[in-house]
């Protein structure tokens, strides 16, 4: 049944599963849009992890999922502008067929006659990494602000001058910079913790 919600629990982390029938055509722009809504999704407090899987080859019908820590988190995401505008940017591609919840582990398994779910493994780098990831376009960036915003705040209030400054170069971090430098640092930021040597599972 399309739309159909099953009752989630607060207490427990939630996989949503959305079937989406994909239009001839718009496989690739598909992919890239999926693509882009785990990046979205990725810095939302709660995320656990997303991927999607299809049918078969040649199907139309893809099964999309995400998981985040508890039901108040999920509906924060599914509530933001940033998934709003996602969706919206698809609705020419692609249909919603059915939306499932799932509370436990059970939801990122697949239904019988699915072909089996590979689901990309989401790691949240640590904050050092996250901030040495800011510093490294911030610290060069800065200095060439000053240098030539010098001239002609020299004489300003102070306040003012650093306003300019954190007007100008805030929105070149957030849509230049940063994502170029998370993009070069991925498989730096996200490696996994080695394990210690001497370290046994469940020990």
């Amino acid at each position: 049944m399309a739309g159909y919600i099953w009752p989630v629990s607060h207490e427990h982390p939630v996989t949503v599963s959305v079937a989406r029938t994909i239009l001839p055509g718009y496989t690739r722009q598909a992919n890239a849009w999926a693509h882009a809504g785990q990046e979205l999704a990725r810095e939302w407090p709660g995320y656990l992890g997303s991927g999607w899987v299809r049918n078969g080859v040649d199907s139309t019908e893809w099964h999309m999922l995400y998981r985040f820590a508890d039901a108040d988190s999920l509906q924060g995401w599914e509530d933001s502008e940033e998934r709003r505008w996602w969706i919206d940017s698809a609705r020419d591609m692609m249909e919603t067929t059915r939306v499932e919840r799932h509370t436990g582990i059970e939801g990122w398994f697949s239904r019988p006659g699915d072909v089996s779910v590979v689901v990309p493994e989401t790691v949240v780098p640590p904050r050092w990494k996250q901030a040495v990831s800011i510093f490294l376009p911030f610290f060069p960036l800065s200095l060439l602000a000053n240098f030539l915003l010098h001239p002609l705040t020299q004489d300003w209030p102070l306040v003012f001058a650093v306003l300019l400054n954190i007007v100008i170069l805030t929105p070149l971090m957030t849509y230049i910079f940063l994502p170029i430098t998370t993009r070069l640092l991925q498989p730096w930021l996200q490696a996994k913790p080695r394990r210690k040597r001497g370290h046994k599972p469940g020990s």
